[in-house]
C-alpha cells in the first residue's frame, strides 16, 4: 500500500492529536512538506545532469556523404551504383583477371611434305582490260598475185525508182504489183512490163517500198526475192489512210530478181493512189558491187 503526502498528513494528525499540543502538529506538518520538496528537487537535478552527461559524452555521427561518379553520357540512361562499382573494379588492374595466351610450337605439329595434287579446273574469265597503246607499224608485206580480169563492157552501177498512179485491189490470192511511172531506171535494169528488177551487177543492194493505205481496208504486201518473200509491209484497216513504208538490203547474185506482190487474206486488200499524185513508189540501188 502506497503512502503519499495526502495520506501521511491526516494519519499523523490523528495520531499526534491525542498526545501532543496543536502547535507541535503544525511544525511537524511543515517539516514533512520540506522533506518532500527536497526529494523532488534532488530527483529533478539528477535527471537534468544525466541528460547533459549523455549529450556531452556520446559523439555525434555525421552522415556519410557519397561522392557522385559520372557513369554515363548526357544522352545515356543512368545505371545502378552496383553496376558502376563493378565497372570501376573491373577496369582497376588490382581486380582484373590476368589474360592467359597459350603458345603452340608449330614445328612439333608440322608433318612431312605431301605429294602434288591434281590440276584444278580453270577459273572464270576475268574482266576485259583497258585497251593498250598502239603498236609499231609492221614491215611491208609482199606483193599479192594479180586478180581475175574484169569485164570491159559491164558498168558497175545500178539504180531505179518507179511509181504507180492507179489504185489497186487484190483480186487473187497473190497479185503482182505493176508500176506505170518511171523516175530513174539506170541501164534499164528494171523491167516496166514485168514489174521486176533484174540483177546484172552482183553485190549489196538497198530497196525501199512506200504505199498509201485505203480507208477501212487492209494493206498487205510482200517484197520478193525471186519466188520467196523476204519482207512484209502491213497496215490494219482504219478509218484514216496513212503512208506506210518498208526497206531492207539484199545480197544479190547475177540473174536474181526483186519485185512486189499483194497478199489477200480474209479481208479486202488494197493500196491507194491517184492520177494527179503518186502514192506508190518502189526504189533500189547498188551499194557495193561484189567485184570492183
Amino acid at each position: 500500500m502506497q503512502m503519499g503526502p495526502a495520506f501521511i498528513v491526516p494519519f499523523l494528525k490523528a495520531r499526534i492529536s491525542r498526545y501532543y499540543h496543536p502547535y507541535l502538529f503544525q511544525e511537524l506538518k511543515l517539516l514533512a512538506q520540506l522533506k518532500m520538496s527536497a526529494v523532488f528537487l534532488l530527483l529533478l537535478v539528477a535527471t537534468s545532469s544525466i541528460g547533459a552527461v549523455l549529450e556531452k559524452g556520446l559523439p555525434r555521427r555525421e552522415a556519410r556523404r557519397l561522392s557522385c561518379v559520372r557513369c554515363c553520357g548526357p544522352s545515356e540512361q543512368p545505371v545502378s551504383i552496383i553496376s558502376s562499382r563493378y565497372t570501376r573494379m573491373s577496369s582497376d588492374p588490382a581486380f582484373s583477371v590476368p589474360k592467359v595466351q597459350p603458345t603452340i610450337d608449330i614445328t612439333i605439329l608440322k608433318g612431312e611434305k605431301g605429294e602434288m595434287g591434281e590440276k584444278g579446273y580453270p577459273g572464270a574469265v576475268g574482266k576485259e582490260g583497258e585497251r593498250g597503246l598502239r603498236g609499231f607499224n609492221g614491215r611491208k608485206g609482199q606483193k599479192g598475185q594479180p586478180g581475175p580480169q574484169g569485164h570491159s563492157c559491164k558498168q558497175l552501177y545500178a539504180a531505179f525508182s518507179v511509181g504507180r498512179r492507179k489504185p489497186l485491189h487484190s483480186s487473187d490470192y497473190f497479185q503482182q504489183v505493176i508500176f506505170d511511172t518511171e523516175f530513174v531506171n539506170l541501164y534499164k535494169h528494171f523491167n516496166m512490163f514485168s514489174g521486176k528488177f533484174f540483177c546484172y551487177v552482183p553485190g549489196i543492194y538497198y530497196f525501199s517500198l512506200n504505199v498509201h493505205t485505203w480507208n477501212f481496208k487492209e494493206t498487205y504486201l510482200h517484197l520478193m526475192k525471186n519466188e520467196k518473200e523476204v519482207a512484209i509491209l502491213y497496215a490494219q484497216p482504219s478509218d484514216r489512210s496513212i503512208m506506210q513504208s518498208q526497206s531492207l538490203m539484199l545480197d544479190l547474185q547475177e540473174g536474181e530478181e526483186v519485185w512486189v506482190r499483194m497478199f489477200k487474206r480474209e479481208r479486202e486488200n488494197a493500196i491507194y493512189s491517184e492520177e494527179s499524185d503518186v502514192y506508190i513508189i518502189f526504189n533500189g540501188h547498188l551499194i557495193k558491187p561484189a567485184v570492183e
